[in-house]
């Protein structure tokens, strides 16, 4: 889903009068109240874990407000740099998607050669916004054994934190969690909707400091 998209989810969620509104003021009526609902739009578009971290972010106010406009040109950049990657930016925070197949072999928690550059970018961006922390969530489809899929999204989610990490990222900024099959977008009855649910999602939110200027 592109940024366009995730604008529309917002206006849906918050009212129509809420189209009139940029994100960043989008984000300080977050803030004000409205989490809640955005929330469960959220978790219809992304796994609950990705997409609670955002919201459970939230600064709103003014400072919400500076947040906002942040992430909207962050989004903007990651969206254009990291071909294949489905950045969502919503509320105030950013997801960004990655199919399994972009960054690692069919039941593999390598990253892929070619997947490494992506990583570098985001690695990149989070050099030049600072002030935002991370979740990384990985997702398999139901396919074969619950406990295996539990362990392979784990070590999918820790190898994309440690790659960041090697690459200049502070490590407290990075948080890296596995939900196994628990958290589907999509039926796992059909080819299309295995893959949808083979992903990696990264949260991009707000860090403690940040928030705490509001408090």
């Amino acid at each position: 889903m592109n940024t366009v998209s995730a604008r529309s989810i917002l206006c849906v969620a918050l009212g129509l009068t809420a189209c009139a509104l940029s994100k960043a003021e989008q984000g300080a009526i977050i803030g004000a109240g409205a989490g809640g609902v955005v929330g469960g739009v959220i978790g219809s578009k992304m796994g609950e874990t990705a997409g609670g971290a955002i919201i459970g972010a939230v600064v709103g106010g003014a400072t919400g407000a500076i947040i906002g406009a942040q992430m909207d040109k962050q989004a903007a950049e990651l969206e254009q740099n990291i071909p294949g990657a489905t950045v969502t930016r919503v509320g105030e925070g950013i997801a960004v998607t990655f199919a399994s197949g972009l960054l690692y072999d069919f039941d593999s928690d390598r990253i892929r050669a070619e997947a490494a550059e992506n990583l570098r970018k985001l690695a990149a961006s989070l050099d030049r916004y600072p002030n935002t922390d991370l979740l990384i969530v990985g997702h398999t489809d139901a396919t074969g054994d619950a406990s295996y899929n539990q362990g392979l999204s784990e070590r999918r989610a820790a190898a994309a934190r440690t790659f960041l990490v090697s690459q200049n990222v502070t490590s407290t900024r990075l948080r890296a969690v596995g939900r196994g099959e628990t958290e589907p977008i999509s039926t796992n009855d059909n080819d299309t909707g295995r893959q949808a649910n083979r992903r990696v999602e990264v949260a991009i939110y707000a860090n403690e400091a940040t928030r705490r200027q509001t408090r």
